[in-house]
C-alpha cells in the first residue's frame, strides 16, 4: 500500500515482483527465439516443397513436349486377295546397237527406222581406203615371205642331202635348215597379217546381225565412221516376241511359276486383253524393294505392241486373309525390313512387321502383320523406335491429309 503521509514513497509490491520480472525476461526471449526459428523452417520447409512440385511439374510437362505427336487412326479393310495388278515394263526380246568396227567413211545406208531387216541384211557401206592400202602392202609382203620360204627350203633340200656325202658341212646344213623354218614361221605371220586386214576391210559392210526393226539411225552419207562404241550407227530390236518384266512383292514370290499364263493389258489397247506366259524369274529377292523380278513373254507377230510402253500384269493367286489398306506414308523402311508403327498401352510405339500387296502410290494394302483393332501411326517421325512414348494428337483438331 503507498504511504498516504509521503506520496512520493514506492510501493512495497514493487520490491516484491522484481525477481519475477527477471525470471520471465528470459523465458519470453526463447519463446520468441523458438517461434522466428519454427517460423523459418516453416518457410524454408514450404519453399522447398514449392520448388520440388514445379521441378516435377516441369519434368512431366517435358516429357510431354518430347514425345513426338502422332495422329493413330485403325487400318482400313480390304477386299481378300485373289488377284493382284502390277506394271510391267515392255521390252525387246532383242535389243542390239550397232557400231562400225573400222574407220573411214559412209558411202551409203539402206534401212531408215521403221524398217523390218532379216537377219544378213546389208545396212550401210563404210569407204576404208586406208584399210585397203593396208590389205595390198600385207599381200606383197606375204608374197616376199612366201619367196624366201621357198628359196630356203630348196637351200635346206639341197644341203641335207649332200651332208650325207660329206660334200658340205654339218654347220652349214644347220645353219641352212634353220633359216628353212625361219622363213617359213614368217610366212605364217604375213598370212596372219593379212587375214586380219581382210576381216577388218570386211567391216567395210555392215549387216543386221538378227531379224529385227530398225529402231535408231544416227548416220548419215559423208559422215566420218571411227571403230568401237563411240558412236552407234544403228539400233535393231527383234519384236516378235516381247519381255515384260515385272517386281513381285515377296509375298507372293511362291504363288507364281514358270509356265503360267498371266494375261497383260495395256493403255493404248482399251478392252483387249495379251496372253503371255511366265518364263522365267531372278530366283532372288531384292533387298532394296523385298521383290522377286519376273519375265513374262507375250506374242507380237502381228506388231500390236511395242517395246518402251508400259502393261498392267494381271497375276492371280489363291485367296489370302482378310488385308487392310494404308497410306504409303505410314510405311517405315528400316534395315530389318518394311514396318508400320501402332499405338499400344494408349502412349507406346510398337512397330510390326508387315507384308504389302497393291501400291498405287498413295495407299498401300497390307496382307500380313494387321488386325481390325490396331491404331496405326499415320505419318510416323523417321526416328520412331520401339516402345518410345508418343502423344495421340486426336485425327479432328489435326489435318491428316486425308489419310
Amino acid at each position: 500500500m503507498p504511504d498516504p503521509h509521503n506520496p512520493n514513497a514506492p510501493a512495497a509490491h514493487n520490491h516484491e515482483s522484481a525477481p519475477e520480472q527477471a525470471a520471465i525476461s528470459p523465458r519470453l526471449a526463447l519463446l520468441g527465439i523458438t517461434v522466428v526459428v519454427v517460423a523459418t523452417v516453416l518457410l524454408a520447409a514450404f519453399g522447398i516443397l514449392r520448388r520440388s512440385h514445379e521441378a516435377t511439374v516441369l519434368a512431366e510437362r517435358t516429357n510431354q513436349l518430347a514425345a513426338p505427336s502422332v495422329i493413330a487412326a485403325a487400318p482400313k479393310p480390304g477386299a481378300p486377295v485373289d488377284n493382284f495388278v502390277l506394271p510391267g515394263n515392255v521390252t525387246a526380246y532383242t535389243d542390239s546397237p550397232i557400231y562400225a568396227r573400222t574407220s573411214g567413211y559412209l558411202t551409203r545406208w539402206y534401212f531408215d527406222i521403221g524398217a523390218k531387216v532379216k537377219k544378213g541384211a546389208l545396212l550401210a557401206e563404210i569407204s576404208t581406203p586406208e584399210i585397203d592400202q593396208q590389205l595390198a602392202q600385207a599381200q606383197a609382203d606375204l608374197a616376199t615371205a612366201q619367196a624366201n620360204a621357198n628359196n630356203a627350203r630348196i637351200q635346206a633340200d639341197r644341203y641335207s642331202g649332200l651332208v650325207k656325202s660329206n660334200a658340205v658341212s654339218r654347220q652349214d646344213t644347220d645353219t641352212f635348215v634353220n633359216l628353212a623354218a625361219s622363213t617359213a614361221a614368217q610366212v605364217r605371220s604375213a598370212q596372219a597379217n593379212v587375214q586380219r586386214l581382210r576381216d577388218l576391210q570386211s567391216f567395210e559392210k555392215v549387216y543386221a546381225p538378227f531379224d529385227g526393226v530398225v529402231t535408231a539411225r544416227n548416220i548419215d552419207t559423208g559422215q566420218l565412221i571411227d571403230p568401237g562404241a563411240a558412236k552407234e550407227l544403228f539400233r535393231l530390236q527383234a519384236i516378235q516376241t516381247l519381255r515384260v518384266y515385272a517386281n513381285l512383292p515377296e509375298f507372293y514370290s511362291q504363288s507364281v511359276k514358270h509356265g503360267d499364263k498371266i494375261d497383260l493389258t495395256f493403255a493404248e489397247h482399251p478392252g483387249k486383253t495379251f496372253p503371255g506366259t511366265l518364263v522365267r524369274t531372278a530366283d532372288a529377292i531384292d533387298p532394296a524393294s523385298r521383290t522377286l523380278l519376273v519375265e513374262i513373254d507375250v506374242n507380237n507377230r502381228a506388231g500390236d505392241l511395242m517395246p518402251g510402253s508400259l502393261a498392267q500384269v494381271h497375276f492371280k493367286t489363291p485367296p489370302a486373309s482378310p488385308t487392310f489398306v494404308v497410306p504409303v506414308s505410314a510405311l517405315i523402311f528400316r534395315k530389318e525390313g518394311l514396318r508400320i508403327a501402332t499405338v499400344v498401352n494408349g502412349d507406346q510405339a510398337h512397330l510390326t512387321a508387315v507384308a504389302i500387296g497393291e501400291d498405287d502410290g498413295a495407299n498401300v494394302q497390307i496382307v500380313t502383320g494387321l488386325s481390325a483393332a490396331d491404331r496405326v501411326i499415320q505419318d510416323p517421325p523417321d526416328s520412331l523406335i520401339e516402345g518410345e512414348k508418343v502423344f495421340v494428337v486426336p485425327a479432328t483438331h489435326t489435318d491428316s491429309g486425308g489419310k
